[in-house]
């Protein structure tokens, strides 16, 4: 492990420290928390997740139709580091920003929390690009376990400390919970920026062989996807599998992001359900690794399966929960296979791509995962409102789950993937 351990890679992965408090503090945790009972308290509790489901959605749908041609002008331009810092300078504002939105204005806090996320997905897309540069190939595995690594301990963390604070704002010289929620708005844009400098300043990217004008760019980067996506589209099991994959993630990240919304409305306390977010977080680095033994012995894409049941049984049983503990054990069922689920897909992908083109194939396997989010949200949110049930809504997700499992079912793996399609 130490020979992976330059200051560029320690650098890069502190990165993922950084900004990993938001996903935990502000996205999963008490963003939809203060959004249904302070923001947002004059609404419609329905209305109030629909809301919550429209701005994930529209945060999302912004990457998706942004994301891939920014990365490739980035690719093209030698401006990885210069987008990824663009993107989290909004993140850090729009997240700092939100500690100062009064009670009642849900419709200003849910605008400062897009920007926050569309800053948060947007930098994670060049990050991802960047992996290539702090590391040669033979170590991308091992560097990219670590910034994982350092994303679940920093944004656990400070986590941990943000609850603290809100369970007891004395001990921190606060005057309610409300007060310790907006500080915690504020440690995080800290906690990002502040963690975001060794990334800035020890990271160089190389210098590209030509520099070309705006234009000339976004044109190499406009005709790199096109050319991308056709290559794509010439091998089915790539494109069936791809799908199948934005299918079910979507019903995992949608999860993640609409699961305290979900307690509260159906009647959970905010201490049960903040205390279960930090069970889901603990476990889940563990977990993957050890259902990563196990899909290795299994196989890839039976692992898959068995997470994707998991989720299809955790769905269920949301729907018709109402005491604390049961929250409690779906936290920890959905943390066993978190991490599982997304390691499986990565090593599953790996083995449908030609081997000459694993780069650029994971290139859009990559920005492909940060469009998750976006069906989900909407469902949930829909659903919710059109049958006045937040367990219907809830429900509406196995339909991801199961669209995403019957096409990846349909993924021919040669060999149980070890003969790469490349080789037929």
């Amino acid at each position: 492990m130490k020979r992976y351990l330059s200051r560029p890679v320690i650098a890069w992965a502190f990165y993922d420290w950084a900004n990993s408090a938001f996903a935990t503090t502000v996205m999963a945790g008490f963003f939809p928390l203060f959004f249904k009972q302070y923001w947002a308290s004059g609404l419609d509790s329905t209305a109030s997740t629909f809301q919550l489901g429209v701005g994930n959605a529209v945060a999302s749908l912004f990457i998706v139709l942004a994301a891939p041609l920014l990365g490739a002008m980035a690719d093209r331009g030698g401006l990885r580091k210069r987008f990824l810092f663009l993107f989290a300078l909004l993140g850090v504002a729009c997240t700092a920003l939100l500690g100062g939105v009064g009670a009642g204005q849900w419709a200003a806090a849910l605008a400062l929390f897009v920007a926050a996320t569309v800053g948060f997905m947007g930098a994670n897309v060049f990050y991802d690009a960047l992996l290539t540069v702090v590391a040669r190939e033979e170590e991308w595995d091992m560097v990219s376990a670590l910034g994982y690594a350092l994303g679940y301990l920093g944004g656990g963390l400070l986590f941990g400390v943000n609850v603290a604070m809100t369970l007891s704002p004395e001990s921190f010289g606060l005057a309610d919970p409300a007060e310790a929620v907006r500080y915690a708005f504020f440690s995080v844009a800290l906690w990002w920026a502040l963690f975001s400098l060794p990334l800035l300043l020890m990271v160089k990217e190389p210098p590209v062989a030509q520099r070309l004008s705006a234009w000339a760019v976004a044109c190499a980067g406009y005709r790199q996807v096109c050319e991308t996506f056709r290559h794509i589209r010439a091998l089915r099991p790539v494109f069936l599998f791809l799908i199948a994959y934005w299918l079910y993630i979507d019903g995992v990240d949608t999860i993640v992001r609409m699961a305290v919304d979900y307690g509260l409305a159906i009647g959970l306390e905010q201490g049960h359900l903040i205390g279960a977010l930090l069970i889901t977080q603990f476990v889940g680095f563990p977990a993957a690794l050890v259902f990563g033994a196990v899909g290795q012995r299994i196989g890839a894409r039976r692992g898959i399966f068995i997470a994707i049941g998991v989720y299809v049984g955790v769905t269920l049983w949301a729907a018709v929960i109402s005491e604390p503990w049961e929250f409690y054990v779906l936290a920890a069922c959905i943390g066993l296979v978190q991490g599982g689920i997304q390691a499986l897909s990565r090593s599953l992908y790996a083995r449908l791509i030609p081997t000459d083109k694993a780069a650029e194939f994971f290139g859009f396997y990559n920005m492909l995962g940060k469009f998750a989010a976006l069906l989900g949200p909407l469902m949930v949110g829909y659903i919710g409102v059109a049958l006045d049930s937040h367990r219907a809504g809830m429900l509406s997700l196995i339909l991801l789950f199961v669209a995403g499992a019957w096409l990846l079912a349909r993924v021919e793996v040669a060999g149980e993937g070890r003969e790469r399609l490349a080789d037929r």
